[in-house]
């Protein structure tokens, strides 16, 4: 690979599996990810999303950190109209202190939920429009320059935590350059604006004392197998979990009623949310994630493995590592 590999870490809870051991599987998964060399790992704040583990972010990337050695973990990211910056500060300059040189802060702009959930978290509708100024009020806190005269983060001030912006849209694309920041997008589930909002944020981009010259991370998904069978069986199985996240609403899918959805118009959505997705055996994923690399104009790739069960997961970071030249010495595996 031209760039360096990460992974997000959806804390899948696949079928017939339970929380802790989705959990478990985020710990073994970062573990595995140290030791054949990916530069970061990233954990997303999803909320009232039963397939989804990793809601309380920060908690979960304390527990991984104390349980590997130098890997990068972070954020991918926090919904910060979710929280006032403050304690986002504190969260992660704590995260910083304990940990020092391995804990990004990725911020995102949507809600990470629905409106219901929204309302559960007191979260007020219009937080999203002050995003680009509680940034910059959460980037003084870690840096010990604080916009509110008489409060500090503490831990957090002088941490210098890497923000990143993370969008699927011009808009964080324009605020990441603007304000000198790296950007990531979300080609993993939203890949329409990628070209547009890339390269808008390469032409606009500021120097910063974070960042001097544009860095842009690019999510796609990636199930490697040991046969190209297995792997678009378990890509069907992807397919299958996305129907019942998008038109379930409640109701849970027979495999048939879900491929019958994806045949349909309505599954054309399904198709466009997956886009970019490497599939295949480690050669074809490797070969496949070095074209998208160029495709995206990207300086680092963030993969999520979409495989369905823990197991599988693990296994799809270990061949697509050992595919693109990750691979180190032999017994320093886990």
């Amino acid at each position: 690979m031209t760039v360096p590999l990460s992974i997000l870490d959806l804390a899948t809870i696949g079928k017939d599996e339970t929380v802790r051991e989705s959990l478990d599987g985020s710990v073994r998964l970062a573990q595995l990810a140290e030791d054949l060399g990916y530069r970061r790992v990233w954990y997303a704040e999803h909320h009232n999303m039963p397939s989804i583990a990793s809601s309380a972010t920060s908690v979960l990337i304390a527990h991984v950190a104390a349980q590997t050695k130098s890997i990068r973990l972070g954020a991918g990211g926090i919904m910060l109209p979710n929280h006032a910056p403050l304690p986002i500060a504190e969260q992660f300059g704590t995260l910083e202190t304990l940990h020092p040189g391995r804990i990004d802060l990725g911020l995102g702009r949507a809600p990470g939920s629905d409106q219901q959930t929204m309302r559960a978290m007191r979260r007020d509708p219009m937080s999203a429009e002050t995003f680009p100024q509680d940034v910059l009020e959460l980037q003084g806190y870690l840096t010990g320059n604080s916009r509110i005269a008489g409060v500090d983060a503490t831990p957090g001030k002088g941490t210098n935590v890497p923000l990143y912006i993370l969008g699927s849209s011009l808009f964080g694309a324009k605020l990441a350059a603007a304000l000198g920041l790296p950007y990531s997008f979300a080609s993993h589930f939203s890949p329409a604006a990628l070209h547009d909002a890339v390269a808008a944020y390469r032409r606009e981009f500021q120097p910063s004392e974070q960042l001097a010259e544009p860095y842009v991370i690019a999510g796609v998904n990636a199930i490697a197998a040991d046969s190209n069978e297995d792997a678009q069986a378990q890509f069907q199985m992807v397919r299958r979990a996305r129907v019942g996240l998008l038109f379930g609403r409640g109701r849970k899918f027979t495999d048939e009623e879900a491929d019958m959805v994806l045949e349909s118009p309505q599954g054309q959505h399904v198709e466009q949310m997956v886009k970019y997705t490497a599939v295949g055996t480690p050669e074809a994923v490797r070969e496949y994630l070095e074209g998208f690399a160029k495709h995206a104009d990207a300086d680092e790739l963030i993969v999520a493995h979409q495989a369905p069960t823990v197991e599988q997961r693990l296994r799809s970071v270990e061949l697509t590592g050992q595919a693109v030249g990750l691979v180190t010495p032999a017994g320093s595996a886990r």
